[in-house]
């Protein structure tokens, strides 16, 4: 297995022909596809989940955009007339958003935001971006960053998971075992897997809304709105405390 932009690949190919499948490996050894695959990176506004476009109503200003894979977030705002800069590490992401009309399109991460950006009203982490906060040591440093580069009415707009709705054993094993380790139960050491290629690993952190709030708090941030359904995912807005 090669070390590479597994994850541009996949989405380079769904994007060309409609053949692609996400495969997200785990450290414990545990494989599967993602729920939601490499369509829902390219989906319109009207495919994306009930949860998301709630949130997404409540983007405004100029607009940054982490982790945006396909562009789909940036292709809606620039619609509703919005300013957004979009970012991810994967360069064949950054290569299908272009060739989509995604307008600013950055080879960025989350932990390489700075001034050089200018100022943000709006911070949108979806696609259960919020795990690229990463852990609870790493997340409000995080946050600060977020709220070096945002006006002071910013609010950021993110998705998650209902990290303890579970009864799967396999999951509930890997909550122990991060436990033992002195890991959040839901920091998730990952990576993406397409053909020959896996990106590096990763630290990937889902958390539900409550604790959400406690590591927003630790890094200037509170939790404003939350928005369910009947899945696991769920949708946070956030503004400056």
């Amino acid at each position: 297995m090669q070390t590479g932009d597994a994850f541009g690949e996949m989405l380079r190919a769904f994007a060309r022909d409609g053949d692609g499948l996400e495969i997200v490996e785990r450290d414990d050894g545990f494989i599967t596809a993602s729920q939601l695959g490499p369509s829902h990176y390219l989906a319109p506004f009207r495919r994306w989940l009930p949860v998301e476009r709630q949130a997404a109503r409540l983007a405004r200003g100029r607009v940054l955009d982490i982790g945006a894979g396909g562009g789909r977030v940036a292709l809606h705002l620039q619609e509703r007339g919005l300013e957004v800069v979009s970012i991810d590490v994967s360069p064949g992401a950054v290569e299908v958003m272009r060739e989509r009309g995604v307008h600013d399109v950055r080879l960025l991460g989350i932990a390489e935001i700075g001034p050089a950006l200018g100022v943000f009203d709006t911070v949108v982490l979806f696609g259960n971006n919020i795990g690229l906060l990463g852990g609870p040591r790493k997340a409000p440093r995080l946050l600060r960053k977020l709220q070096g580069v945002t006006s002071p009415d910013a609010r950021i707009l993110g998705t998650s998971i209902f990290l303890y709705d579970t009864d799967d054993p396999v999951h509930l094993a890997y909550h122990e075992r991060n436990r033992r380790r002195g890991r959040h139960p839901g920091q998730l050491r990952l990576r993406i897997r397409y053909r020959d290629l896996a990106t590096p690993w990763m630290d990937y952190l889902m958390l539900p809304p409550d604790e959400l709030e406690e590591l927003a708090a630790q890094g200037g941030w509170r939790v404003t709105r939350v928005f369910r359904d009947d899945g696991p995912i769920y949708a946070v807005s956030l503004e400056k405390a």
